[in-house]
């Protein structure tokens, strides 16, 4: 029959022992060997062994009770090897009732270890990274009881804390235990936005060190806990009643947040590890452990996601323990954000004069963080797998979105090499500066016009720096992203009436909602799409709810004051749906004029081209508008066939390939043949090489993010446009599936600064 597992009450009488023990006089290996005899008598066992992990990767036998302490600090496995090594690896319990038997057993003669089959290990977890682990064994072959894996799990969180504290590591014999990551380390990744950094790291959300790990009083903290979790429950169901909402965060989103937050499995955790002993902060901090130990190496999207959805879970929980609520972090001088991703209002909530870089576990160059990111000119570097389990809060890191890398406690030469790309980039940008009031012509003297692109408050005060001649896109889906409630006609209103007082005489170009997709509003209710790319989304979204796009129309020619409106609806995919978009234009300008309001003293009105079907149908759409832009970042997930917010696809295709400038020379030929103004709004507009290849197809109007405006200003500067012209034109031949080398050999030969 197998040990009945450690009541209660005597379970919360062990870790108090455990506590006294560390807490007590003596050498720091006296102490541990006394803490594993303990355990070893509480939990029935003959054998208690506890191992470290070195900063080379290697398990070192640090104690033990009932092996031969001659193995002590003696015995040591490679990463990966032996029982010990398989715990460190998965992350989570191993339990055996013949241990000798399982594939992963390492004997070593040393310890003495042979008469002994059961066997227990759990990992001491910290941040979700092993940094150590717990065994127990017993001579007779058995299973331990879920009661017996539970009250090793709740010890081994104690000397977990215990060792990251420092209070048992502090003599020679006891040095370089690797608690966090400290060696050098270069991450490859991919380059959501451009520029250099050097800061310190700051993670999103820093775990939570509690400040007491065991309870003095278990009734009122399963009372704490209970009432927080009823108070976390209570929140999530009024988000999804609309009464609230959360930043950037799905419908679905927040169903799955409910889901887990009414789990039983999940409530039980914090239950049990709290009546064994634990604060409810220290439960919540164990069971987060468990669940990054348990699926942080899952390679299943699904998987991870729902790892996300807990770790948020935990997070809100542990606010509502706190009482803290989002209170705004003070951000360190040079601070270099560190998250797993994050919606747009996350990433604003920080002060933008302090934070200098920002590296993302996840991601796409189309996420909203991204986004923003490359408006606020903030380098930003995403898909770096496990990023946060190797860095700590704290650690110098690098964000090098240049080559889309990442170098974290980098050695003193890199900094040195990075620091002086920062100055390069930096005396680039003050030539940038001095380009701010030129025009940009080509060298043999075609005109070409660069504006920005904006959707947040921030770019209208780097308008005027960026020598932009206007705003060429302004996404007002970004107002709606970062409200908690849908934006009221008033504060569309005033928003639109800045931009536009802003801008001056500037032209300003409103794209009206571009949402659904990626940019679904948790108090917009949508529902579940298997292809949300190709959904509901955008103008059909404004035409199916077209009280939604009448009130934004409305706010529109509302801020206008008889003042020139432009106004661009988004993924127009017909003729039919521009005609119904521009339609409701009309009525609301009727609304205005029959109540004795001002209409705009000029109104053009265009479209985006950005799904295929317009290409083949622009003799079709050109004479109903006032001008088109062509949106490349959808046009070409589209051509391609390739989700790019999903990183196995999105960098199959090359936007510098044959069919994309094929389909790109069309539009513009289908332009210039009707005199209708045609402009590039895309990322694909704002890098000075794609640039060049538009300016070559004859492209004389360019809308990009600010950080852009300078460097293509350059490249136009230093364009001959007719050479260019006529380099391109050879290339849509190629039967190659990129002539992205072609294009930059070209321009290098008639010495364009690409």
């Amino acid at each position: 029959m197998a040990v009945p597992g450690v009541a209660i009450r005597g379970q919360r009488s062990l870790l108090r022992q455990i506590r006294e023990a560390l807490a007590g006089g003596g050498p720091a290996q006296a102490r541990l060997d006394m803490v594993v005899r303990i355990i070893a008598r509480s939990m029935v066992a003959e054998v208690c062994s506890l191992y470290m992990r070195r900063a080379a990767g290697d398990m070192e036998l640090f104690a033990t009770e009932g092996l031969d302490p001659a193995a002590v600090h003696v015995t040591r496995m490679k990463p990966g090897e032996g029982l010990v090594g398989e715990i460190m690896k998965l992350g989570r319990p191993l339990n055996l009732a013949d241990a000798p038997e399982h594939p992963a057993f390492s004997y070593r003669p040393e310890t003495g270890e042979d008469p002994y089959h059961a066997f227990l290990g759990v990992p001491l977890l910290r941040g979700g990274r092993a940094i150590g682990v717990l065994v127990v064994q017993n001579r007779t072959a058995r299973i331990y009881t879920d009661d017996e894996v539970e009250d090793l799990q709740i010890v081994a969180m104690v000397l977990s804390e215990m060792v990251a504290a420092g209070e048992l590591i502090g003599e020679a014999a006891l040095k370089g235990v690797e608690i966090a990551p400290h060696r050098p380390e270069r991450l490859k990744g991919t380059r959501f936005g451009d520029g250099l950094a050097y800061g310190v790291a700051v993670l999103h959300e820093p775990p939570v060190a509690p400040s007491q790990l065991l309870s003095d009083d278990v009734a009122a903290e399963e009372m704490r806990l209970s009432a927080a979790i009823h108070s976390l429950q209570a929140q999530i169901d009024q988000m999804l009643a609309g009464d609230a909402g959360l930043v950037d965060a799905s419908f679905e989103v927040l169903d799955t947040y409910r889901m887990f937050a009414h789990s039983q499995s999940w409530n039980r955790s914090l239950q049990d590890a709290v009546s064994n002993g634990l604060t409810a902060e220290a439960a919540v901090e164990r069971v987060r452990s468990e669940h990054r130990a348990r699926l942080g190496q899952a390679r299943d999207p699904y998987l991870r996601e729902r790892l996300h959805d807990l770790e948020d879970l935990n997070d809100r929980l542990l606010r509502h323990l706190s009482g803290d609520g989002h209170a705004a972090r003070e951000l360190p001088e040079n601070a270099i954000l560190i998250a797993r991703n994050l919606g747009p209002a996350d990433l604003l909530e920080y002060d933008r004069k302090k934070l200098r870089g920002l590296l993302l576990e996840e991601g796409s160059a189309a996420s909203h963080a991204a986004i923003v990111a490359r408006a606020l000119d903030i380098p930003c570097v995403g898909r770096l797998p496990n990023l946060r389990d190797k860095v700590s809060e704290g650690d110098m890191v690098i964000v090098d979105a240049e080559t889309g890398e990442a170098y974290l406690r980098p050695r003193t030469d890199v900094v040195k090499a990075i620091q002086a790309r920062i100055d390069v980039r930096r005396q680039r940008r003050a030539e940038f500066d001095k380009l701010r009031d030129t025009p940009a012509f080509t060298r043999d003297g075609a005109k070409i016009s660069l504006f920005m692109n904006a959707g947040l408050d921030v770019d209208l005060d780097i308008l005027v720096d960026t020598g932009a001649e206007g705003i060429g896109l302004f996404r007002t889906e970004f107002q709606f992203m970062v409200a908690e409630e849908m934006p009221r006609f008033n504060a569309q209103t005033a928003l639109y009436g800045r931009v536009m007082d802003a801008a001056g005489d500037k032209p300003v170009t409103f794209r009206t909602l571009d949402l659904g997709g990626d940019k679904v509003l948790p108090y917009l209710e949508a529902e579940r799409e298997d292809n949300p790319a190709l959904g509901w989304r955008a103008i059909r979204m404004g035409l199916d709810r077209p009280a939604l796009l009448r009130l934004q129309l409305r706010a529109l020619i509302a801020a206008a004051r008889g003042r020139p409106l432009r106004v661009m609806f988004p993924l127009v995919a017909s003729v039919d749906e521009f005609r119904a978009a521009r339609a409701l234009v009309d009525v609301e300008i009727a609304w205005a004029q029959r109540r004795g309001r001002q209409a705009p003293s000029r109104l053009d009105v265009g479209a985006m081209i950005e799904a295929p079907s317009l290409v083949w149908h622009l003799d079709a759409l050109l004479p109903m508008t006032d001008f088109v832009s062509v949106g490349t970042n959808d046009l070409m997930q589209y051509l391609f066939a390739a989700d790019r917010g999903n990183p196995r696809v999105d960098s199959r295709y090359d936007p510098l390939s044959p069919p994309a400038l094929r389909a790109l020379e069309q539009i513009q030929r289908a332009c210039a043949e009707t005199g209708t103004p045609v402009s590039v709004c895309g990322e694909m507009a704002g890098r000075p090489l794609e640039a060049f290849a538009l300016v070559a197809l004859g492209f004389d109007r360019l809308s990009m993010p600010p950080a852009g405006v300078g460097p293509v200003k350059q490249m136009v500067l230093s364009c001959d446009r007719e050479a260019a012209r006529r380099g391109v034109a050879a290339l849509l031949k190629s039967g190659a599936g990129s002539v992205r080398n072609e294009i930059e050999t070209l321009a290098r030969k008639i010495y364009v600064a690409v």
